[in-house]
């Protein structure tokens, strides 16, 4: 491999590598071992998670290659020795994965990911296994209260100028799946192929000598179909202003500012009694899963979601853990207070109700006697690597839209609630 391809094996901790010499050294690094990921605890007041990145995942450990750079700096900076040196100029994970797949629900010890290899094949993948799951997971889950809030209304994700700029692609990926509309970042539509779209800020308004002026300038270039920003100055003036330029067929305004409830409102009568009575209100400014909820009887259209998303609105990480479980087939388990794990590689199932409602995710030890599947459970877990390579059929974007969205629905009733609780069904371990 040339130092100039794409690696993503520096994207680890340094004690990840100087585990791996020593296991080298002494011989343990051979060994066949299971590890997982899962969260110990959802975050403060949430009452459900949802996997994100787990495409992403498999991508990022077939870039973990140690070219000329890669070995370059590790050498120079003495990380580890020649032997381990040797060892990673030739790596290439060969072991399995297994875990839910993108846009399934995950609760309080849900195996999310499963690795299976040699001590030394994966333990080099921690790092970079928790910081995509841990981040992307965070922000579908945050996004993913914000689309049941917004009741089947559009959102657009916006919050590219709020986050790290590789973060922002990445969000705007989470997001999507997690029923948002568009982005409004590029390299998100050109990489993922999400819709993209975005108008103009108030710079543009400024810029010229009057908003009548920005306005009729915007409405040429995109036409009568577009969002014109009405809160610069004076809002009603704004929508008079719009009005009067691009006519009754003005798309959308967008309020960026202000009480959004009130003035939605008052912007719906106006634009009513001015006969723009199809041009759609488009309200953004700080918007979170609950003032969206809060809006939820105004004349709201769609709405742009920004800081909020990008930071996982308050809980920017899903506290994802990757502990060793099993060595030659031996469970083995941390035992540190507040920080347990249980021992051997394990699986899950989901059981319902026969309406289809969730009751209960049961993880059960893979080896051993299998609980019964029910009519209407769910195994949860899917092939995701062998030997090192992606499986076939991997499921696809929209697959992973559509299972938030079948998730979501067989949540009880009060799992859906925006306010604490417990989570919104029991984790019951078996075997």
């Amino acid at each position: 491999m040339s130092g100039t391809a794409r690696s993503s094996a520096l994207l680890t901790d340094h004690y990840e590598l100087t585990m791996l010499a020593a296991a080298l050294a002494d011989g343990t690094g051979d060994r066949t071992c299971v590890f997982e990921t899962f969260a110990r605890r959802l975050p403060d007041g949430r009452r459900y998670g949802v996997v994100g990145g787990t495409q992403r995942v498999i991508d990022e450990i077939g870039a973990f290659r140690f070219g000329d750079d890669e070995l370059r700096h590790l050498r120079e900076t003495v990380v580890v020795d020649a032997a381990t040196l040797d060892w990673l100029a030739a790596y290439r994970f060969a072991g399995d994965v297994d875990g839910y797949p993108e846009g399934e629900l995950y609760f309080p010890g849900s195996p999310i990911l499963t690795v299976r290899g040699t001590f030394a094949d994966a333990v080099v993948l921690e790092t970079l296994v928790l910081s995509i799951l841990n981040h992307d997971s965070a922000i579908l889950s945050a996004a993913a209260r914000m689309a049941g809030a917004a009741n089947g209304r559009p959102i657009i994700e916006m919050g590219s100028r709020r986050t790290h700029e590789q973060a922002a692609v990445s969000s705007a990926r989470a997001a999507y799946i997690a029923g948002f509309t568009t982005t409004s970042n590029l390299e998100a539509g050109r990489t993922f192929a999400i819709p993209t779209s975005g108008t103009c800020a108030h710079a543009f308004t400024l810029l010229h000598d009057s908003e009548k002026a920005a306005f009729e300038a915007q409405v040429a270039a995109l036409g009568a179909s577009t969002t014109l920003l009405v809160d610069t100055y004076d809002i009603t003036q704004g929508i008079a202003t719009a009005v009067e330029v691009a006519g009754t067929a003005l798309g959308a305004i967008r309020i960026d500012s202000g009480d959004v409830g009130i003035l939605a409102r008052q912007a719906r009568e106006q634009l009513d009694a001015l006969g723009a009575t199809q041009t759609r209100i488009v309200v953004s400014g700080d918007l979170d899963e609950y003032a969206i909820a809060s809006l939820r009887a105004e004349p709201v259209d769609a709405y742009g979601v920004g800081t909020s998303l990008v930071t996982g609105s308050g809980a920017p990480t899903a506290g994802m853990v990757y502990k060793l479980v099993e060595v030659d087939g031996r469970p083995v388990a941390k035992r540190s207070s507040h920080k347990e794990s249980r021992g051997g590689a394990k699986l899950a199932l989901r059981r319902h109700k026969p309406t289809g409602t969730a009751l209960e995710e049961v993880v059960h030890l893979a080896a051993g006697d299998q609980p019964e599947m029910g009519e209407h459970d769910r195994p949860l877990q899917i092939p995701l690597m062998r030997g090192g390579q992606p499986v076939d059929g991997l499921p696809t974007l929209e697959d992973s839209r559509q299972r938030v969205r079948h998730g979501l629905v067989s949540l009880p009733w009060e799992g859906l609630k925006l306010s604490a609780g417990e989570p919104a069904i029991p984790t019951v371990y078996v075997n």
